[in-house]
């Protein structure tokens, strides 16, 4: 027996508690296409409910002692630790995962709730210096109520990095994970956190549309949201938190460049450049989206990458394949476009550029130049484009000639030129001498231009201004006198 028996809460939603809804969704395996499980499905009405919850809890879990919501957090660590199969096996179910991806993410999970167990306790203010007698000092205080939407791609973390900073910060969390995977993304976490002991009401499970995450936006008790997903969903969300003068946390699409110059060593890079596009089916924010090749390496690059593509098995997850489906038929055939259009608009296809139901093969587009879709438009597939450039100047055109700046990775002999070319492309991360898909729950997460709104995830300063409030006091023995 674990805390997470299907039995609990197949069917079921988390609202201040286990609860039964009007519909029932399937939860369905995208490998196999057989319905694994059922999640109940909420409407707008429940956001209300919801809040009403979290506002009535937030105040008693606030003024209870840090050390008290670190030691929920600890727990909640321990458990993923101790459970790490179960969860690593709803990812591959749920969420197409390889079995390597899915055992990393629920690491990466564990890591989020011991480093929120830190910053509940970590300082939380600074002295001031003031022009008059008397002490002066800032402090942050928990903003209330934090409304969490989460994506389907890597639903447990990208969830997690959100729930256990805000709860231990002091807040409570009102949480709509994608309905596709509300298992992993959400109802995995209710039942988490219920077995840490979190009292009642700090935390909701809102499966539903998208009609359910809109309400959440706009419901007036909610003040911050921290939404990761589609920069086409982030701009709603921005331009409605802007109109309601709420804080919006945005970590939206990318198109990450791969940079490799012409003293590299090309059997590594190519290693390197096919885990960055082809890691959980290139369905990753941070996925190497164009590949910058030196015109020196660039033929042997495309041919090793080609290789190493066209010998990735894809497959069932369950059954030990590395890559496994594409989360749905509209991804699939949105892939597919990109790949067939830019290749009828004179790119060369180098390898796959197949597919067998959800399972798209990894593919390797060659000569691929700005004016062709895989080149502009985030493709969120297993899709390596690979564009030659020949000087340091062309390079650094075609780097920046994306609107996004999530991640930047640069592969090259000498490092520190490595560094020094970086600096001529605004990113939001900067890998030297690696790929460009990395996390680590210590480090700030976040980019830059349709990426998003910069660093709001990751580590305790960004966690602790993400999801807390300034306050500037002032104390003095005597009230001030005043000539009026």
């Amino acid at each position: 027996m674990t805390f997470f028996e299907q039995s609990t809460w197949d069917g079921r939603t988390w609202i201040g508690g286990w609860q039964d809804g009007g519909t029932v969704a399937d939860v369905v395996n995208p490998a196999t296409g057989e319905r694994i499980a059922g999640v109940a499905l909420t409407t707008p009405s429940d956001v209300d409910r919801a809040t009403g919850l979290a506002v009535d809890a937030q105040r008693d879990w606030a003024a209870r002692p840090a050390e008290d919501r670190a030691a929920v957090m600890r727990r909640a660590a321990a458990l993923v630790e101790a459970h790490t199969d179960v969860l690593a096996g709803w990812l591959v179910r749920e969420a197409g995962s390889g079995a390597g991806k899915a055992a990393f993410e629920a690491g990466l999970v564990a890591g989020e709730f011991h480093l929120a167990a830190a910053t509940a306790t970590m300082p939380y203010g600074q002295l001031l210096r003031s022009g008059k007698p008397r002490l002066s000092f800032e402090r942050r205080r928990p903003v209330g109520v934090v409304g969490v939407i989460s994506p389907f791609n890597f639903p447990a973390i990208l969830s997690a990095r959100s729930i256990a900073p805000a709860l231990a910060l002091g807040n409570a969390v009102v949480h709509k994970p994608d309905p596709r995977t509300s298992v992993t993304g959400g109802l995995f976490f209710a039942a988490l956190l219920e077995a840490a002991g979190l009292p009642a009401g700090l935390f909701s499970v809102l499966a539903g549309r998208a009609d359910v995450g809109a309400a959440i936006v706009d419901e007036p008790r909610i003040p911050v949201i921290s939404f990761t997903g589609s920069t086409e969903a982030g701009r709603v969300i921005g331009s409605r938190a802007g109109q309601l003068l709420k804080r919006a946390h945005l970590e939206l699409g990318g198109n990450s460049a791969l940079v490799v110059l012409d003293d590299v060593d090309v059997p590594a890079a190519a290693s390197a450049g096919a885990w960055g596009s082809f890691l959980h089916q290139g369905q990753i924010c941070m996925t190497t989206g164009r590949h910058l090749v030196h015109e020196r390496v660039y033929d042997e690059y495309v041919g090793l990458l080609a290789e190493k593509a066209d010998a990735i098995p894809v497959g069932d997850p369950a059954t030990g394949a590395p890559l496994g489906p594409l989360i749905d038929a509209h991804q699939r055939d949105k892939v597919a476009a990109i790949v067939d259009e830019s290749v009828d608009a004179g790119a060369r296809l180098a390898a796959g550029g197949t597919h067998d139901g959800l399972f798209y093969r990894p593919t390797v587009l060659a000569e691929v130049t700005p004016a062709h879709p895989a080149f502009a438009k985030e493709i969120f597939g297993p899709v390596a484009p690979v564009t030659r450039f020949g000087s340091l100047d062309e390079l650094v055109d075609l780097a920046n000639a994306s609107e996004y700046g999530l991640s930047l990775g640069i592969l090259a002999r000498d490092a520190l030129r490595a560094y020094e070319l970086a600096e001529r492309m605004p990113t939001g991360i900067l890998h030297i001498n690696d790929q460009t898909v990395d996390d680590e729950s210590e480090a700030p997460f976040g980019g830059v231009g349709l990426s998003g709104t910069g660093a709001r995830f990751g580590g305790h300063e960004a966690n602790i201004d993400a999801f807390t409030d300034t306050q500037w006091v002032t104390m003095q023995s005597r009230i001030q006198t005043y000539p009026f």
